[in-house]
């Protein structure tokens, strides 16, 4: 055995049994060794669980290559993977404790990923996305997103029971967690689910390949292996006494209930139908039945698939011969054409509406189960149009007296308003998605909303307005999000639209996205999306193909906007006015310039003297005001007023927005200026300057002679 300095604590205690691993072993060592973390912030321990071909000599073999990383543990067979680990368990070290299986090996970043997450987010148990190797089936409906911070009522953690996955290690000790020995299979649920029923916090980590989950080549996955309906039974009745113990009866009760019904006791079902002893086949038979009589209540039967509701049907009754016909249809993937009646979808299974065997029409219904499948093809909004292209259809259903809807719904105040589409021809969809069974030629749509008239020809309020299809086809209604099936050239990005929805209102649409879930929403007037941040004024300067002009430049992200929308607008001393009757205005590609004539302005006496603050205005209730930057390079500019002493603007130093002091020129100051000047000149220089006489004939006179 070698071992890493004890007085350094590992990140991370990688626990390894192995049994007859090899090939296996050597590829899932190495991938924690070259784990991104770094091997200082690794600890792994091996176990060595009285293997025979090889993998105790391979797992020293390594321990001697990396003696700063990894020890290994050599002990008698124990018959199953519950004694390796917690072996490895009573050595660990680490914050965190990951169990990684011997067959199996990691992504690169895997263990970085995952103790980043559980860091940041104080997590006890953090699950890396499995990817399936060499045809093994990985667990999917928990990785379609990353999650933070979820638990097993709110997400689908709760469907993946095994323990490949990382743990705070102070939970396990505080609950004192170790896995049984006394199963041959399940031996990892009640751990698993204690830790999950526990933990602060669970963490996904979904967008990168964590763990790749193998199987192997000769099939001894212990899982795969293991015989028999009375392991799974017995693991089963565990589970459900500790659900009883652990949580309250209810809807949080009755969904994790489910996910062993629907799991665990099919696949338990699975291995009834192949024992051979009548004895056996009996008892276990009895002991399901007691289980269903006793945890599959209406209300989660309501929940299961159909295909579980009518094997468990089967079960109840004894009809193990039946009920071997429709597993083996089952197992065999085999999908005939959907059956619709009365405004009902049924599975074609076997039995279907066959008197012989009574089955009711319950087991077969899979209406519920039947997806909308919709693809966006085009999306854009010009004016107060929005246009929408895709197709929609009920999945396994045929396009018969089909009829699409686009449904706006206000997320909060849950108002909607319903809009027909006009129906396209989709014979690319059958070709491409009808399985050669089902016809969608009537599943395309194109509609175009205004939305200035879509709230009974009225505008739509302000709200964030989710989009959904309704979808009917033969009696049958489904309605989906829609937009998370999209075009890869339709622009993803938030991109707000300045829109005129009627004379009296303009505002801001923005139709964007959501997070995580990818759907289309329309945010009218800047629920969620506030225009301001788009919207700057970056420069001033003054014109110099015309004096007295002050030009204005900033950058407008928006749009639809015209030089209509923007006024230069003055303050002072309570005062505002619009300065849109001397101004002019250009825009281009995001980037605008506004012109201010200031001294019209002052001639034609909509400016007075004092100190006038300038900003640029949108015009709309709610719209952004940009105050315009000081710019300290900003010089005084003198007005020219025609039969007018002369004025000038000059920038207040100091303002944290442009600020000009308007006012007129003081001859006699100004000439007072000038001759200071030119005596100081004088004085520094008398020869250059010695035929410069001044003679103060009058205030203000000024003689020059040489």
């Amino acid at each position: 055995m070698s071992a890493t300095p004890v007085d350094v604590v590992p990140d991370v205690s990688v626990i390894v049994g192995a049994y007859n691993a090899m090939p296996y072993l050597t590829r899932c060592v190495t991938s924690v060794t070259e784990q991104t973390i770094g091997r200082g912030r690794i600890e792994l321990i091996a176990v060595d669980d009285g293997s025979t071909d090889g993998t105790g000599a391979e797992l020293d073999r390594l321990a001697h290559e990396f003696p700063d990383v990894m020890r290994v543990v050599h002990q008698a067979n124990s018959g199953g993977p519950s004694a390796p680990r917690n072996t490895g368990l009573e050595l660990a070290r680490g914050l965190y404790v990951f169990f990684l299986d011997a067959d199996d090996h990691l992504g690169p970043e895997a263990l970085e990923r995952m103790v980043a997450m559980a860091d940041a987010n104080g997590s006890d148990v953090v699950l890396g996305k499995m990817v399936g190797v060499g045809g093994r089936a990985a667990p999917r409906s928990m990785f379609l997103r990353n999650q933070p911070r979820t638990n097993v009522f709110t997400s689908r953690v709760y469907w993946t029971l095994n323990p490949l996955k990382l743990f705070r290690r102070e939970l396990i000790e505080r609950l004192g967690l170790r896995f049984r020995t006394d199963l041959r299979v399940g031996e990892d649920q009640p751990f698993v689910a204690m830790a999950y029923l526990h933990a602060a916090a669970i963490s996904v980590v979904a967008d990168y390949d964590c763990y790749y989950w193998v199987e192997r080549e000769d099939g001894n996955n212990v899982t795969l292996t293991t015989p028999g309906t009375q392991p799974r039974l017995r693991f089963l009745r565990l589970m459900f006494e500790l659900l009883e113990r652990e949580v309250a009866a209810g809807p949080n009760r009755d969904l994790l209930v489910r996910r062993h019904l629907e799991v665990d006791l099919n696949g338990a079902l699975t291995h009834l139908v192949r024992e051979s002893e009548p004895d056996v086949r009996e008892s276990a038979l009895a002991e399901i039945r007691r289980i269903l009589d006793s945890w599959c209540t209406d209300e989660i039967a309501e929940r299961l698939p159909a295909m579980t509701r009518l094997r468990f049907h089967l079960a109840r009754r004894g009809q193990l011969q039946e009920l071997r016909t429709v597993i083996d249809f089952d197992r065999s993937g085999r999908r005939d054409k959907v059956v619709v009646d009365k405004g009902r979808a049924f599975g074609a299974y076997p039995f279907f509406r066959d008197p012989a065997v009574g089955a009711p029409d319950a087991c077969y219904d899979i209406t519920g189960q039947l997806p909308v499948r919709h693809h966006l093809d085009a999306l854009s909004l010009s004016g107060t149009w929005l246009e929408l292209r895709g197709h929609a259809y009920i999945h396994r259903v045929d396009t018969h007296e089909a009829a699409t809807e686009v449904v706006l719904r206000e997320r909060e105040s849950r108002t909607e308003y319903t809009l027909p589409v006009r129906t396209t021809d989709a014979a690319e969809v059958t070709k491409a998605e009808g399985e050669g069974l089902y016809d969608y030629d009537q599943a395309g749509f194109a509609v175009r909303i205004d939305i200035a008239t879509a709230a009974d020809g009225g505008p739509l309020p302000a709200g964030l307005w989710d989009l959904f299809l309704r979808v009917r086809s033969q009696g049958i209604v489904k309605e989906i999000r829609l937009g998370n099936r999209r075009a890869p050239d339709i622009d993803s990005r938030p991109r707000s639209h300045l829109v005129r929805l009627a004379e009296d209102r303009t505002d801001v649409i923005t139709p964007y996205f959501t997070k995580p879930y990818d759907n289309l929403t329309l945010d009218v007037g800047q629920r969620k999306h506030p225009l301001g941040p788009h919207c700057t004024m970056s420069g001033v300067g003054w014109a110099k193909d015309t004096a007295g002009t002050l030009v204005l430049d900033g950058r407008i992200d928006v749009h639809g906007l015209t030089a209509d929308d923007l006024v230069v607008q003055a303050r002072c001393d309570g005062r505002t006015v619009d300065l849109d009757a001397f101004q002019t205005v250009v825009l281009a590609s995001g980037r605008v310039e506004l012109r201010v004539d200031l001294a019209r302005a002052l001639a034609a006496k909509d400016l007075g003297w004092g100190e006038w603050r300038l900003s640029v205005a949108m015009r709309g209730p709610g719209l952004p005001t940009l105050p315009v930057p000081h710019d300290p390079a900003l010089r005084p500019m003198r007005l020219r007023r025609r039969g007018r002493l002369p004025a000038y603007a000059r920038p207040l130093p100091g303002a944290d927005s442009l600020t000009l002091r308007l006012a007129t020129l003081d001859p006699v100051a100004g000439m007072r200026r000038r001759l200071r000047r030119l005596i100081r000149r004088r004085d520094r220089d008398p020869e250059v300057y010695s035929h410069v006489t001044v003679d103060f004939v009058e205030p203000g006179a000024l003689r020059q002679g040489g």
